[in-house]
């Protein structure tokens, strides 16, 4: 990277972060640290809830989720619109009127406190394995910039965002957001700009959407139906978008504190609910416009030869194995193919080159899918616009990683430090031991990421997977709250273990989509409960 982007690099990251500083000011007490003293107008919200939702791993891999399998990962948006009414109507009013810190809260109103402090639990193990996964997605860039070993990159990622959100709370990251998702967007259009303009004169946009979708990458819209039947192991379809994914986006933007967190911070309910609502009209338009960002990179690679393997690390550490000069071989037979246009021969090369990749290093998966985005940017992009791109994803590792960090210790504190340990201290001990909290679950989130740095998916898509393993089951602990009066507290915490342990037996059984483990988990809640709910009343008949 040139000298002028690590300037560019520098230059963005260091405003960020002393606009966050600026903006962070607030009372010195929980209220302030976690949400701002509700004070935030819905244009921030918006901007919030956005800016968590879309990590580093949105724009870093989902542009490479495109390249690999087509523009169908879209439809996993398609139930989130529908979930925004829903939880704006019927979530929003319920957590505003009790004036709730944490989501959690409302479920010992509604039932005990065994019910609440086992969901807020099932929320800290799945946002902490997942914002463990958002730190590695950032760390890509810094280790293949430096040539640094990902773990110690982690380390560094991971410290700058503990200091950045131990300093800050919830206002710095609301209004950092603002301005971070404001550079992104402007970049990602100039991405796509630049993309087609590199294509051939004769090709053009028109050109390269036409070609892709010849080669089966614009399936915006797929059915899930094979020639045996709907195909529930399918993970992206018209039917499991709709319905799986309302479901997992209910779960996450209703009751994943790392959003509600983001919406608690509003003026009052009304600009909640536009937050949300501008978010169901504008996240589908966004997420297919980063996926057909991938789409044109495709494009663009059939007139200019791809890598073979785009992992350039993990290429260069197996060619120094005893494979190496096998790995050399096929090199230059794709290299040939691609010469001579034997488009299937050189895609075949390519499967060959990432078999042997998986030999030379035993236990490693040889998916390069990760890195297609940023090795485009990387090989292609003039200088200048690499550091801004590079800072753009950086930016959105900090915003939705600070984000959930925030909401992390928010929980930690209120559902668990105050409730069990020390429910009495003053207002600055209780800001002291947030941001403790915050470090705390900062560390933990970097021991995750040294592990994530062998994940067979895509990260957007292994992320998504590690929420679906949780949220269903969240989901249905809320829904049994909000609309099945006569189940009682024993009944949905009893439903929701047993429920928890099917959903990782149905999963390691790979018997179905992940999406489907959202609507799969929150209907076993709500039928579970309701069954031993008929067995405590036959038990206790003068109970009623």
């Amino acid at each position: 990277m040139s000298s002028i982007d690590w300037i560019i690099l520098i230059t963005v990251l260091t405003i960020i972060i002393l606009y966050g500083v600026y903006k962070s000011r607030t009372s010195k007490n929980l209220e302030g640290y976690f949400l701002s003293n509700r004070s935030m107008p819905w244009y921030l919200v918006l901007l919030s809830i956005m800016g968590t939702q879309a990590s580093a791993i949105t724009y870093l891999t989902g542009p490479g989720q495109a390249y690999t399998d087509g523009m169908r990962f879209v439809q996993y948006y398609f139930g989130l619109p529908l979930a925004m009414i829903v939880i704006s109507f019927f979530f929003v009013p319920v957590y505003s009127r009790l004036k709730v810190f944490t989501a959690y809260e409302f479920l010992e109103k509604r039932f005990d406190l065994k019910t609440r402090t086992f969901t807020s639990f099932l929320f800290l193990l799945s946002r902490g394995l997942s914002t463990g996964v958002s730190i590695y997605a950032p760390s890509l860039i810094l280790s293949s910039l430096m040539g640094w070993n990902i773990y110690l990159t982690n380390i560094v990622m991971g410290g700058v965002l503990i200091i950045y959100t131990m300093s800050g709370g919830a206002r710095a990251v609301a209004y950092t957001q603002t301005l971070q998702m404001i550079i992104v967007f402007a970049s990602l259009f100039m991405i796509a700009w630049i993309a087609v303009n590199m294509l051939p004169a004769d090709v053009g946009f028109s050109g390269a959407i036409e070609k892709a979708k010849e080669l089966g990458k614009m399936n915006v819209i797929t059915s899930g139906f094979k020639e045996n039947g709907f195909d529930w192991k399918d993970k992206y379809n018209i039917w499991s978008g709709l319905i799986g994914g309302f479901f997992l986006a209910l779960s996450y933007f209703g009751t994943d504190h790392s959003q509600v967190g983001r919406y608690l911070t509003a003026k009052n309910i009304k600009q909640s609910q536009r937050g949300l609502l501008m978010n169901g009209l504008v996240k589908v338009p966004m997420q297919f416009g980063i996926l057909l960002i991938g789409v044109l990179i495709f494009s663009f690679y059939l007139h200019h030869k791809a890598p073979v393997f785009f992992d350039s690390a993990k290429k260069n550490v197996a060619e120094r194995t005893i494979y190496g000069d096998s790995l050399k071989l096929v090199e230059n037979r794709y290299n040939a193919a691609f010469a001579a246009g034997q488009t299937d021969q050189s895609n075949k090369e390519r499967s060959d080159y990432k078999a042997i990749v998986k030999k030379a290093l035993p236990g490693d998966e040889a998916n390069d899918a990760n890195f297609i985005f940023l090795r485009f940017v990387k090989d292609n992009l003039p200088i200048g616009l690499i550091g801004l791109l590079f800072a753009v994803i950086f930016l959105s590792a900090w915003g939705s990683i600070a984000a959930a960090l925030n909401s992390l210790a928010a929980c930690t504190v209120v559902d668990f430090h105050k409730k069990f340990w020390i429910r009495k201290e003053t207002e600055a001990q209780d800001y002291k031991i947030a941001q403790w909290y915050t470090f705390a679950w900062g560390v933990f989130c970097i021991i995750i990421a040294m592990f994530a740095h062998n994940i067979g998916n895509s990260l957007i898509e292994a992320v998504n997977i590690l929420g679906s393993l949780f949220y269903g089951v969240i989901l249905g602990i809320f829904l049994v709250a909000f609309w099945i009066k006569r189940v009682g507290a024993t009944a949905v915490f009893y439903a929701a273990v047993i429920s928890e342990i099917l959903i990782i037996v149905i999963y390691n059984a790979d018997i179905i989509s992940f999406l489907w483990l959202n609507v799969i988990g929150a209907l076993l809640v709500i039928g579970i409960a309701g069954f031993i709910q008929l067995l405590i009343k036959e038990r206790n008949p003068e109970t009623g």
